[in-house]
Protein backbone atom coordinates (compact mmCIF):
# COMPACT_ATOMS: atom_id res chain seq x y z
CA UNK A 1 0.00 0.00 0.00
CA UNK A 2 3.04 2.38 0.71
CA UNK A 3 4.51 1.37 -2.37
CA UNK A 4 1.23 2.37 -4.39
CA UNK A 5 1.06 5.64 -2.32
CA UNK A 6 4.34 6.45 -3.43
CA UNK A 7 4.48 6.01 -6.77
CA UNK A 8 1.17 7.67 -7.05
CA UNK A 9 3.11 10.78 -5.23
CA UNK A 10 5.83 10.27 -7.97
CA UNK A 11 3.56 10.71 -10.76
CA UNK A 12 1.63 13.31 -9.54
CA UNK A 13 5.00 15.32 -8.54
CA UNK A 14 6.14 14.36 -12.24
CA UNK A 15 3.34 16.07 -13.17
CA UNK A 16 3.50 19.07 -11.71
CA UNK A 17 6.69 19.69 -12.79
CA UNK A 18 5.96 19.01 -16.54
CA UNK A 19 2.85 21.29 -15.68
CA UNK A 20 5.01 24.24 -14.40
CA UNK A 21 7.41 23.46 -16.58
CA UNK A 22 4.74 24.00 -19.78
CA UNK A 23 3.51 27.23 -18.07
CA UNK A 24 6.81 28.76 -17.70
CA UNK A 25 7.74 28.31 -21.69
CA UNK A 26 4.20 29.29 -22.58
CA UNK A 27 4.50 32.56 -20.26
CA UNK A 28 8.05 33.48 -21.44
CA UNK A 29 7.02 33.32 -25.04
CA UNK A 30 3.64 35.90 -24.47
CA UNK A 31 4.67 38.75 -26.16
CA UNK A 32 2.84 40.85 -22.88
CA UNK A 33 2.06 44.91 -23.92
CA UNK A 34 2.36 43.44 -27.46
CA UNK A 35 -0.55 42.08 -28.95
CA UNK A 36 -0.50 40.04 -32.41
CA UNK A 37 -4.03 40.66 -33.01
CA UNK A 38 -5.22 44.10 -33.96
CA UNK A 39 -8.92 43.37 -32.67
CA UNK A 40 -9.07 45.21 -29.55
CA UNK A 41 -7.18 48.42 -31.21
CA UNK A 42 -10.06 48.52 -33.59
CA UNK A 43 -12.98 47.90 -31.66
CA UNK A 44 -11.25 50.74 -29.12
CA UNK A 45 -10.66 53.29 -32.37
CA UNK A 46 -13.66 52.40 -34.35
CA UNK A 47 -16.34 51.00 -32.01
CA UNK A 48 -18.25 54.26 -31.54
CA UNK A 49 -18.21 55.52 -34.93
CA UNK A 50 -19.83 52.40 -36.60
CA UNK A 51 -22.08 51.47 -33.89
CA UNK A 52 -23.26 54.53 -32.26
CA UNK A 53 -22.24 53.26 -28.81
CA UNK A 54 -20.77 55.61 -26.40
CA UNK A 55 -20.31 51.54 -24.51
CA UNK A 56 -17.64 50.04 -26.11
CA UNK A 57 -18.52 46.57 -24.43
CA UNK A 58 -22.45 47.32 -25.81
CA UNK A 59 -20.69 47.52 -29.30
CA UNK A 60 -18.79 44.37 -28.75
CA UNK A 61 -21.36 42.03 -27.54
CA UNK A 62 -24.66 43.73 -29.43
CA UNK A 63 -22.67 44.72 -32.45
CA UNK A 64 -19.91 42.82 -33.75
CA UNK A 65 -20.73 39.35 -31.32
CA UNK A 66 -24.61 39.27 -31.98
CA UNK A 67 -24.56 35.59 -32.68
CA UNK A 68 -23.02 34.91 -28.95
CA UNK A 69 -25.76 36.99 -27.60
CA UNK A 70 -27.89 35.16 -29.26
CA UNK A 71 -26.17 32.10 -27.77
CA UNK A 72 -26.52 33.30 -24.43
CA UNK A 73 -30.11 34.44 -24.41
CA UNK A 74 -30.48 30.76 -25.27
CA UNK A 75 -28.39 29.33 -22.89
CA UNK A 76 -30.23 31.10 -20.24
CA UNK A 77 -33.59 30.46 -21.71
CA UNK A 78 -32.34 26.36 -21.55
CA UNK A 79 -31.48 26.36 -17.91
CA UNK A 80 -34.94 28.36 -16.74
CA UNK A 81 -36.70 26.06 -18.81
CA UNK A 82 -34.93 22.81 -17.57
CA UNK A 83 -34.55 23.94 -13.53
CA UNK A 84 -38.78 24.60 -13.80
CA UNK A 85 -39.69 21.37 -15.74
CA UNK A 86 -37.50 19.58 -12.91
CA UNK A 87 -38.84 21.08 -10.29
CA UNK A 88 -42.58 20.43 -11.57
CA UNK A 89 -42.28 17.22 -12.01
CA UNK A 90 -40.50 16.12 -9.13
CA UNK A 91 -42.28 14.37 -6.26
CA UNK A 92 -40.46 15.39 -2.94
CA UNK A 93 -41.83 18.53 -1.46
CA UNK A 94 -40.75 20.09 1.66
CA UNK A 95 -43.46 20.05 4.06
CA UNK A 96 -42.85 22.74 6.72
CA UNK A 97 -44.79 25.73 8.32
CA UNK A 98 -42.92 28.86 7.13
CA UNK A 99 -40.89 31.37 9.71
CA UNK A 100 -42.88 35.38 9.15
CA UNK A 101 -40.26 37.65 8.12
CA UNK A 102 -38.97 40.04 10.25
CA UNK A 103 -40.27 43.48 10.30
CA UNK A 104 -36.64 45.01 8.35
CA UNK A 105 -37.22 42.28 5.91
CA UNK A 106 -41.32 43.55 5.49
CA UNK A 107 -40.43 47.08 5.42
CA UNK A 108 -37.71 46.33 3.28
CA UNK A 109 -40.00 44.42 0.62
CA UNK A 110 -42.83 47.31 0.51
CA UNK A 111 -39.66 50.39 0.00
CA UNK A 112 -37.51 48.84 -2.01
CA UNK A 113 -39.18 46.96 -4.35
CA UNK A 114 -40.16 50.10 -6.76
CA UNK A 115 -36.76 50.98 -6.45
CA UNK A 116 -34.93 47.95 -7.30
CA UNK A 117 -37.17 47.79 -10.69
CA UNK A 118 -36.62 51.57 -11.38
CA UNK A 119 -32.50 50.85 -10.82
CA UNK A 120 -32.72 47.37 -13.69
CA UNK A 121 -34.68 49.02 -15.67
CA UNK A 122 -31.98 52.06 -15.79
CA UNK A 123 -29.65 49.50 -16.28
CA UNK A 124 -30.69 48.51 -19.37
CA UNK A 125 -31.89 51.05 -21.17
CA UNK A 126 -28.55 53.26 -20.46
CA UNK A 127 -27.01 50.16 -21.86
CA UNK A 128 -25.39 51.50 -24.69
CA UNK A 129 -23.79 54.60 -22.94
CA UNK A 130 -22.74 53.79 -19.25
CA UNK A 131 -22.05 49.65 -17.49
CA UNK A 132 -24.63 47.90 -17.59
CA UNK A 133 -26.52 45.90 -20.29
CA UNK A 134 -29.71 43.28 -20.70
CA UNK A 135 -28.22 40.52 -18.63
CA UNK A 136 -27.15 42.64 -15.87
CA UNK A 137 -30.59 45.18 -15.38
CA UNK A 138 -32.18 41.57 -15.94
CA UNK A 139 -30.70 40.14 -13.08
CA UNK A 140 -31.10 43.42 -10.94
CA UNK A 141 -34.81 42.82 -12.05
CA UNK A 142 -34.77 39.35 -10.74
CA UNK A 143 -33.29 40.18 -7.67
CA UNK A 144 -36.53 42.38 -6.49
CA UNK A 145 -38.70 39.48 -7.18
CA UNK A 146 -36.44 37.30 -4.89
CA UNK A 147 -36.73 40.33 -1.85
CA UNK A 148 -40.74 40.04 -2.97
CA UNK A 149 -40.94 36.22 -1.77
CA UNK A 150 -38.74 36.75 1.54
CA UNK A 151 -39.92 39.89 2.54
CA UNK A 152 -43.84 39.86 1.35
CA UNK A 153 -45.16 35.72 1.61
CA UNK A 154 -48.33 36.93 0.55
CA UNK A 155 -47.33 38.24 -3.07
CA UNK A 156 -46.95 36.01 -6.45
CA UNK A 157 -45.67 37.02 -9.61
CA UNK A 158 -48.02 35.36 -12.08
CA UNK A 159 -46.42 32.73 -14.22
CA UNK A 160 -48.94 33.42 -17.46
CA UNK A 161 -47.46 37.69 -16.79
CA UNK A 162 -44.04 36.17 -16.61
CA UNK A 163 -43.67 33.18 -19.10
CA UNK A 164 -45.34 35.75 -21.89
CA UNK A 165 -42.96 38.65 -21.39
CA UNK A 166 -40.42 36.30 -21.55
CA UNK A 167 -41.94 34.87 -24.96
CA UNK A 168 -42.82 38.12 -26.36
CA UNK A 169 -39.33 39.86 -25.78
CA UNK A 170 -37.35 36.46 -26.73
CA UNK A 171 -39.30 36.74 -30.19
CA UNK A 172 -38.85 40.52 -30.13
CA UNK A 173 -35.28 39.83 -30.25
CA UNK A 174 -35.16 37.48 -32.53
CA UNK A 175 -37.43 39.52 -34.66
CA UNK A 176 -35.02 42.19 -34.42
CA UNK A 177 -32.00 40.50 -35.93
CA UNK A 178 -33.87 38.96 -38.74
CA UNK A 179 -34.93 42.26 -39.97
CA UNK A 180 -31.65 43.56 -39.58
CA UNK A 181 -30.48 40.09 -42.02
CA UNK A 182 -33.05 41.37 -44.37
CA UNK A 183 -33.02 45.20 -44.30
CA UNK A 184 -29.49 46.01 -42.96
CA UNK A 185 -25.94 45.12 -43.99
CA UNK A 186 -27.15 41.24 -44.28
CA UNK A 187 -25.94 40.29 -41.22
CA UNK A 188 -27.73 38.74 -37.82
CA UNK A 189 -28.76 42.19 -36.21
CA UNK A 190 -27.26 44.58 -37.95
CA UNK A 191 -28.30 48.21 -37.00
CA UNK A 192 -30.45 49.58 -39.61
CA UNK A 193 -31.73 52.57 -37.56
CA UNK A 194 -30.23 55.78 -37.47
CA UNK A 195 -27.22 55.67 -35.14
CA UNK A 196 -28.10 59.28 -33.80
CA UNK A 197 -25.59 61.93 -32.00
CA UNK A 198 -23.23 60.06 -29.83
CA UNK A 199 -23.52 60.32 -25.87
CA UNK A 200 -27.31 60.96 -26.09
CA UNK A 201 -30.28 58.30 -25.15
CA UNK A 202 -32.08 57.52 -28.51
CA UNK A 203 -28.50 56.81 -30.04
CA UNK A 204 -26.89 53.90 -31.06
CA UNK A 205 -29.39 52.39 -33.32
CA UNK A 206 -31.20 48.98 -32.49
CA UNK A 207 -28.92 48.31 -29.53
CA UNK A 208 -31.28 50.46 -26.71
CA UNK A 209 -34.00 48.26 -28.22
CA UNK A 210 -32.07 45.34 -27.87
CA UNK A 211 -31.32 45.91 -24.37
CA UNK A 212 -34.96 45.98 -23.25
CA UNK A 213 -36.12 43.35 -24.67
CA UNK A 214 -33.13 40.98 -23.17
CA UNK A 215 -33.92 42.94 -19.47
CA UNK A 216 -37.33 42.10 -19.39
CA UNK A 217 -36.78 38.73 -20.73
CA UNK A 218 -33.84 37.81 -18.46
CA UNK A 219 -35.80 39.90 -15.27
CA UNK A 220 -39.04 37.71 -16.29
CA UNK A 221 -37.00 33.89 -16.46
CA UNK A 222 -35.57 35.09 -13.19
CA UNK A 223 -38.80 35.58 -11.76
CA UNK A 224 -39.90 32.41 -12.92
CA UNK A 225 -37.12 30.45 -11.65
CA UNK A 226 -37.48 32.18 -8.00
CA UNK A 227 -41.16 30.94 -8.44
CA UNK A 228 -40.41 27.86 -8.81
CA UNK A 229 -37.94 27.35 -6.28
CA UNK A 230 -39.91 29.18 -3.79
CA UNK A 231 -43.33 26.82 -4.55
CA UNK A 232 -41.21 23.99 -3.91
CA UNK A 233 -40.01 24.89 -0.53
CA UNK A 234 -43.51 25.14 0.46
Amino acid sequence: MKELLSLRGLIALFLLVVIGVGIFSAVGKIPFGQPDSEVGSAYLEDGRQETGAANTVTSVVVGYRALDTLGEVAVLFIAATGLSTILATSKKRIDRKLEDASLVLKTGCRVFFPMILLFGAYLFIHGHLTPGGGFQGGAVIGSAFLLTYLGCSGRRVSRTASRSLESLSGFGFVFLGLIGLMVGESYFLSNFLPKGELYSLLSAGIFPLIYILIGLKVGAEFAGVIDSMIEESR
